[in-house]
């Protein structure tokens, strides 16, 4: 991880070829298992789509993010905005997944960007999510390993 206060960087190895991974991090059925269920998603560009999680009131955080997706490069990138649904302004928080092979298997570059180094609220939501994403990495590991997605 890093510790520029604007981003969150996260940086794993997958023993899984890069066309696998950019499934388990595109199709919605497999995303609800190691992310959060997507409503309404589709890997293209423009779509806005929901997720639910668990709400966090220290950080003002409603339990339903509001995304967009703001780039697709099968199977290379995939990147969305991220907002709290119940906020009058957005976030101004991006989600990256940069995957790249790496021998047999598949190196990816989990960047949550946007916070605000000035804004004490943003940086305790970077403070959560920074504690938040390892398990979520971790997760996806594990729905990778199950062989649910196949090769």
């Amino acid at each position: 991880m890093n510790d520029d206060p604007a981003t969150i960087v996260l940086d794993q190895f997958y023993p899984h070829p890069r066309p696998k991974v950019w499934r388990a991090i595109t199709t919605p059925e497999l995303m609800g298992q190691w992310l959060m269920q997507p409503i309404g998603f589709e890997p293209v560009v423009g779509n806005r789509f929901r997720m639910k999680a668990r709400p966090m009131p220290a950080v003002n955080f409603s339990g339903e993010v509001r995304c967009e997706v703001l780039e697709v490069v099968e199977p290379e990138r995939l990147r969305v905005t991220w907002s709290d649904a119940a906020a009058v302004a957005d976030s101004g928080w991006v989600i990256t997944w940069d995957l790249h092979t790496e021998g047999r298997g598949t190196r990816m570059l989990l960047t949550h960007s946007g916070f605000d180094p000035d804004d004490p609220t943003s940086q305790l939501s970077r403070t959560i999510l920074r504690s938040g994403w390892p398990g979520i990495v971790r997760r996806l590991g594990e729905v990778l390993d199950a062989g649910s997605v196949g090769e």
